[in-house]
Formats: C-alpha cells, sequence, structure tokens
C-alpha cells in the first residue's frame, strides 16, 4: 500500500522536470530534505491532493512562467500508477494522512485565530471514519434543508406581496377554496360601496312604477258595430240613399236641419222646411229623419266622441313624453342600485320602438272611430291590421309591466341597503372584502401553481428536518463515547511532548451549518476559552511551539483512532516548525512510535538534525530512504541524500581534519585545519565543564575563572593544565578574525602546526 518512487515532477511549485526521482526509490520510512523554499510545502500538497483527489491543490501550483498544466506520476509496486494530468488524478489514494501547514489552518487554527471552520474540521477528526460518515449523512441532511430553504425564499418571493397583500406567504397559501368565492367578493364589492355612499344612498328614491295604457279592442269594437235597432231598415235605407245623394257631409247637415224643426208630438206639423220654405207634413222623409236623428243617435255620436277624446287623453300629448321621462329616470336608478343591490335589471328600454308601435295602434283606433263618427249608424269594426298593431303594441305594453313588477320587486333589497348602509362599518366591510378577493386569487392562476410549489417544498422540507434530527441522534449517540477518550488521547500526547497546557471539556456541539467540536485550553488549571472578548484566549495565551504542538497532539490522537491505521501512508512535514527544542526528542519518539503501525512514513523537513534523528532512532531491519530536494538553476530537482555523511557533526568533522592532518600534512588543509583547532578546545570544555563554560563563553574569560580556582575546593583545571590551554588559545586565535584582524594572512609553519594539532587533541582527551 506504500508508495515507490516519483516518476515524473512537471511544472509544479519549484520542479520545472524532475524525472530523477525514478531512479530514487521510497522505502518504508522516507525522509526528505530540503532548505525553505525549495519545495517541501508542494511535495506534501501534492500527497495531499493524491489522497483527496482534489486536484485544484495542484492545479493552484503550477509553475511560474509555465505554459503547460503540471503533471505529475507517483508509482506503486503491483499497482497501475497515479498519474495527474489535465487537473485531475486518475485515481486517489484515499489512505494517505498528511500533517502539514493546511492540517493545522483546517483543524486548529489559522495563525492565532480559531474560526468555526476550524472547530468543524476538528469535529471531523475526532470522530474518525465512522463518525465522519454519520456525521457526513448529517451535513448532507443539513446541506439538504438549507437547499429546501433556499428554493422556499425563492417561492417565496416568487409570491410577491402584490399578490398576497399583508398575508404572509404561509397564510396566505392556506387560505381554503370557496366555490362561491366570486359572488360573495361581488356582494362585498356591493356592500362596501353601499357603506361608503351612505348619505346619497338614504338620498336616491326606489324604483317608481312603469306603465302604458291599453287599448281595449273588444270595446272599440262593440262601439263601432253599435246602430239604431228601432229604426227600420226601409227607412234608414231611405235616409241614406238620401244623403248619398247630398254628397259629403250631407248627414251633418241635415242633422242640422232637424234641429231646426220640433218633432210631430210637438204639434208643429205646419211647420215649413227651413232649406226651400216647403210645408213638412207632407214630407214621406221627415218621419224617417226624426227617427234617425233620435236621442239614442246623439247618445251614440256622443259615446265615439268620447271615445275618441279617451283615446286621445290616455295615448296621446304628454302622456308619451311623461313615459320616456318615467324610462330614463327608471335607467338613471338602475345604474345607481346596480352598484349596492343584486339583481337590478338593466333597463334596457327602446322608447323609440316603443313609441312607433303605440302610435300606430293608436291611430289605428283613431281612424276607426274617426270612420264610426263620420256614418254613426254604420256598423263597423276594426281591421285586422287594426287588430294586428294593438297586439303588437300590447306585447310592448305587457314587457314594460313586467319590467315594473321586477323594479318594484327590488324595492324591497334597496330597502334593505339603505338599512345596511346606514350603520355600516367601511373598514371591516373592506377587510372582508380584501380577504375575499385574496381568496379567489389563492385559487387562481399564477397564484395557485406558486402556492402548490411553495406547499410541496415545505412539505418536503419537513420530511429532511426529519430526517436530518434522526441522522443527529445517531451522531449524538457516537459522540457520547469518542469525545471523552479523545480528550484523554490528546491529553496523553500533551504529556508526553512536555507541553505546559492542556485540553478540557472536549464537546461537540450543534450549530446551523452542521456539529463542530469544542474545547478550552487549561493552563496552572484554569481554564482558557478559545475566544473571547479581552482577557485570556488561545489568541494570547498559547506560543507558536503550543500551537504547532497542539496540532501534532490532534493528528496522532487521531491516527490512533483509525480502525485502518496499519494501511496508512503518513506524511509529516515540518513537525518541528516553532517547536521548543525541549520538544524534538519527544517528537522524534513518538513518530518511531508511529511509525511501527502504518504502512509507510514519509517526513520533509528542512531541519537536518532533526531528520538525523528521526533516522537514527528508526528501525534498521526496515527500508529505508533519504531524498534531497535540491537547487537545479531557477528551479528544484530530487536527489539522493547521504544520511550517514550529514549525521557527522561539526566537531567530528574538525576532529577528524586536525587527525588527518597530523598524519597527512599538506598546504591544502593547513589553514582550514589551524582555524579549527579553538573550536575543538571550546566544544571540549562544554561538554567537560557544562557549569562552567556555558554557551557563547570565551576561552579567555574561562582561563581567568580557572585561575581564581587554583589551591581550592571549586579548582577546575591545575596549574599546569591552565598553563597549557593558554598555550593553545593564543595559537588558535592567530587564525580567527575576532582576535587577529589579519587572521587569513597568517603564516603557517607546518610543524609548528602540527604540534599544536597533537597537542590540542591530547588536551582535549583528558
Amino acid at each position: 500500500m506504500s508508495v515507490d518512487r516519483i516518476q515524473l515532477l512537471r511544472n509544479v511549485g519549484q520542479f520545472d522536470n524532475v524525472s530523477a526521482g525514478a531512479q530514487l526509490p521510497f522505502g518504508r520510512l522516507t525522509l526528505v530534505y530540503a532548505e525553505n523554499g525549495r519545495g517541501k510545502t508542494t511535495l506534501a500538497t501534492i500527497l495531499r491532493s493524491l489522497s483527496s483527489g482534489d486536484g485544484d491543490l495542484v492545479s493552484e501550483r503550477q509553475r511560474l512562467g509555465s505554459q503547460h498544466a503540471p503533471h505529475i506520476i507517483f508509482t506503486r509496486q503491483g499497482a497501475a500508477p497515479h498519474m495527474f494530468q489535465n487537473g485531475a488524478w486518475s485515481q486517489s489514494l484515499p489512505h494517505i494522512a498528511v500533517f502539514d501547514d493546511a492540517f493545522v489552518a483546517q483543524n486548529v487554527c489559522s495563525g492565532i485565530e480559531i474560526e468555526a471552520l476550524h472547530r468543524q474540521n476538528l469535529h471531523e477528526l475526532i470522530l474518525g471514519s465512522q463518525g465522519v460518515q454519520l456525521n457526513a449523512t448529517l451535513r448532507q441532511r443539513i446541506a439538504d434543508v438549507e437547499q429546501h430553504n433556499r428554493t422556499l425564499r425563492e417561492r417565496t418571493d416568487a409570491i410577491p406581496a402584490s399578490m398576497r397583500g399583508t398575508l404572509t406567504v404561509d397564510v396566505f397559501c392556506a387560505l381554503q377554496p370557496n366555490p362561491a368565492v366570486t359572488g360573495k367578493i361581488e356582494e362585498a364589492e356591493r356592500h362596501l360601496a353601499a357603506a361608503r355612499a351612505a348619505d346619497l344612498i338614504q338620498r336616491q328614491e326606489a324604483f317608481q312604477p312603469l306603465a302604458l295604457p291599453a287599448f281595449n279592442a273588444p270595446e272599440i269594437d262593440t262601439l263601432l258595430a253599435r246602430d239604431l235597432p228601432a229604426l227600420e231598415a226601409a227607412a234608414a235605407a231611405q235616409v241614406q240613399a238620401h244623403f248619398g245623394r247630398l254628397g259629403s257631409g250631407g248627414e251633418g247637415w241635415v242633422s242640422q236641419g232637424m234641429s231646426r224643426i220640433g218633432p210631430a208630438s210637438a204639434g208643429r206639423d205646419h211647420e215649413i222646411c227651413p232649406f226651400c220654405a216647403q210645408g213638412l207634413p207632407a214630407s214621406p222623409l221627415i218621419l224617417h229623419y226624426q227617427a234617425y236623428f233620435s236621442a239614442e243617435y246623439q247618445a251614440l255620436k256622443a259615446d265615439i266622441a268620447a271615445a275618441v277624446t279617451g283615446i286621445n287623453s290616455a295615448h296621446a300629448g304628454d302622456i308619451p313624453a311623461a313615459f320616456e321621462r318615467a324610462v330614463r329616470a327608471a335607467s338613471q336608478a338602475s345604474e345607481f342600485w346596480t352598484r349596492f343591490s343584486q339583481g337590478v335589471p338593466a333597463i334596457d328600454v327602446d322608447t323609440a320602438a316603443i313609441g312607433r308601435a303605440w302610435n300606430a295602434a293608436r291611430n289605428a283606433v283613431l281612424a276607426a272611430l274617426r270612420a264610426k263618427q263620420a256614418t254613426p249608424l254604420e256598423p263597423l269594426q276594426l281591421s285586422e291590421e287594426a287588430h294586428q298593431t294593438i297586439l303588437t303594441y300590447e306585447v310592448v305594453r305587457q314587457q314594460i309591466a313586467d319590467l315594473s313588477a321586477g323594479l318594484q320587486a327590488i324595492n324591497q333589497n334597496i330597502a334593505l341597503v339603505k338599512e345596511r348602509a346606514a350603520g355600516a362599518n367601511v373598514a371591516a366591510l373592506n377587510d372582508d372584502l380584501q380577504r375575499l378577493i385574496l381568496v379567489r386569487t389563492r385559487h387562481s392562476e399564477p397564484a395557485s401553481e406558486l402556492c402548490t410549489a411553495y406547499l410541496t417544498e415545505k412539505q418536503a422540507k419537513t420530511a429532511t428536518e426529519g430526517a436530518r434530527d434522526q441522522a443527529r441522534d445517531a451522531l449524538e449517540q457516537y459522540r457520547r463515547t469518542v469525545f471523552p477518550a479523545y480528550q484523554t488521547a490528546i491529553n496523553d500526547y500533551l504529556r508526553r511532548f512536555n507541553a505546559g497546557f492542556r485540553i478540557g471539556q472536549v464537546a461537540s456541539v450543534n450549530n446551523r451549518g452542521g456539529s463542530a467540536a469544542n474545547y478550552n485550553v487549561v493552563i496552572n488549571n484554569t481554564s482558557v476559552a478559545l475566544t473571547a472578548q479581552g482577557g485570556p484566549s488561545f489568541r494570547n495565551t498559547l506560543s507558536a511551539g503550543d500551537r504547532n504542538t497542539l496540532a501534532l497532539a490532534f493528528f496522532f490522537a487521531s491516527l490512533d483512532r483509525d480502525a485502518a491505521l496499519a494501511n496508512k501512508i503518513v506524511v509529516i512535514d515540518d513537525p518541528m516548525t516553532s517547536l521548543d527544542e525541549h520538544r524534538s526528542l519527544t517528537t522524534v519518539h513518538e513518530m518511531r512510535q508511529l511509525h511501527d503501525r502504518v504502512s509507510q512514513m514519509i517526513v520533509l523537513s528542512h531541519s537536518k538534525p532533526f531528520l538525523l534523528g528521526v533516522w537514527a532512532n528508526s528501525d534498521r531491519a526496515v527500508s529505508r530512504a533519504a531524498i534531497r530536494i535540491a537547487r537545479q538553476g531557477t528551479g528544484s530537482t530530487l536527489v539522493g541524500w547521504d544520511v550517514s555523511q550529514d549525521a557527522i557533526t561539526e566537531h567530528d568533522r574538525r576532529h577528524a581534519l586536525v587527525s588527518n592532518y597530523i598524519l597527512n600534512g599538506g598546504p591544502d588543509t593547513e589553514r582550514e585545519t589551524a582555524q579549527a583547532l579553538r573550536p575543538i578546545l571550546e566544544a571540549f570544555l562544554r561538554v567537560a565543564f557544562p557549569a562552567h563554560y556555558p554557551p557563547e563563553f570565551l576561552l579567555g574569560p574561562f582561563i581567568h575563572l580557572c585561575r581564581q580556582r587554583v589551591g581550592t575546593a571549586d579548582e577546575i583545571l591545575s596549574t599546569a593544565d591552565i598553563t597549557e590551554l593558554e598555550a593553545l588559545k593564543d595559537y588558535g586565535n592567530r587564525f580567527h578574525h575576532d582576535s587577529n584582524p589579519a587572521w587569513q594572512t597568517a603564516v603557517i609553519n607546518d610543524q609548528e602546526l602540527t604540534g599544536f594539532c597533537r597537542r590540542t587533541l591530547a588536551f582535549a582527551r583528558r
């Protein structure tokens, strides 16, 4: 499960085109040394990207000035290579765990600040794979709820206030349908309009009756058919024949003349004709005239005249105009009351057409009556055409009668409108109307479809919230066991790292963004919060070394809880950054313990002593490899690293240099050898007399101190040793700039130098 080698590094970070790594196999323990800025972090990031499959981590490190994207190949024994090309890995390697600055920034803090995201990431770190799966389920449910919220906001915005009025979307969409809502809205509008026009309503009259006078056709026909039954038919025929001979108006003329003579019963038979002065008794027509122009005759004429007058009184003069005014008033009243009462008919009366039918009937009747007036004793009847005009008019008259009856019935509603308007509450009626309008709007398009979408989404959100709560409960049960154990493990590592603090109250908290880990720092038995407004907090109580130590403890503790730890490839990038020196040995020891439990460990650092310590403490029975990132032109490359050579200390190198000069001599190394003598003495004295020769102490003051203590209980060196040390010092000072301005040109005698070399090594062996 381990990485074999880096076959190719191209166009990423400091690496231009590195294929030399293909010749550098990785071991179960692989050390990578590099000076700062050479590419350690790039390698760690590449391995992090390989683990997560996040290609952006590599793509964003494309080599500056490169025209091509990064191209990387890792090989593993017995497996297909892992290739990064075109911004993605051919396959990821998820069992890689990386400790680097990114781990610290993600799980602990950014600089000195702890943010919500750090606690969320730490929460996953504590949970382990099982808990992460539970937490991932929870976070997915939370994300689903948030998506529902976003969708609900969109669907809420799609139902604007202009559609729902003052109601919230929930209240608006909850309005129940009302099949009769349209009619109720119309009624409410009428009630509200009436309330607002209460004064005008009280002044407005109800509908007045509408009527057209009738024509009594049977009565007219009876009058037209009347004659004088007592008048003999032969006499009537003679009289009428005579009238015919007299010409037009003859009957009237004779009728007037008969008024000039008296009746025979009055004894005036001696009367003479008023026209011709002849005697009348001898005229056979006089008796016939007297019968013809009797009282019954006068009554008939009077009835005919009365009928004509009656027709003119009822159907002519101002009567038609009055009817038109009544229709116009009814129409205006209809327009007024239609706004306030239901069922008010529209007045659609064609008074012109009525007038034409009315005139036709009236003229037909008058023509018949006038014909009767001309020949009263002649039986007449209304013509078929006259009857038809009367029938046509009667249809219109009945329509007006029916309309009037309907209007009179509406007067009851009008009275109710007047009564209701007098005591109406305009505000309440308006609220009722608006509510009804909202009900109609709610169940009309597009509101109906929008509310359906909103309610469907809300129902889906409720279901998702239930699933979220179930996932949270499952995670909570798991966390009750995990978090206390993790706190114990972290504090155990902090103790082993010689940290002056521990953590307390490690617990999980639920928030809107999901779940997060919370804890505090305990220093001198005093709890310090992660964040605080003024006063002690994480940011001002922990040093950079403390923060890095805490991060390393988090990392090691999380690995301890990994059930698949034996298959892990652990990558540790510069764990000694900002660590105090007294934690270095402990860190090396813990890494040795971890190395024995994982598949492979890759350690990157800029500190040779630290890497040498790791190398020296590792099991030599396992495969080990050491690689150095070296400068190549303006970039970097990978080369093999001879750890054993770098394991030689500077003191060892100087000692070997002096010993070699004693044996072989030679001008090539004589000045370097001469310069090495004083540092050899200083290194010896620091080890032999640590209490009297601390760091930064000089030979001169040390010799002075030794002379002061000669012969005392605190004697450091004997007088002979002091004399020898001073001689060695004086010789060595000739070749150092702080004691001889001409140190680079000081003359060296081989015999003299060889002697001082022997004396220096001999003194350091005492």
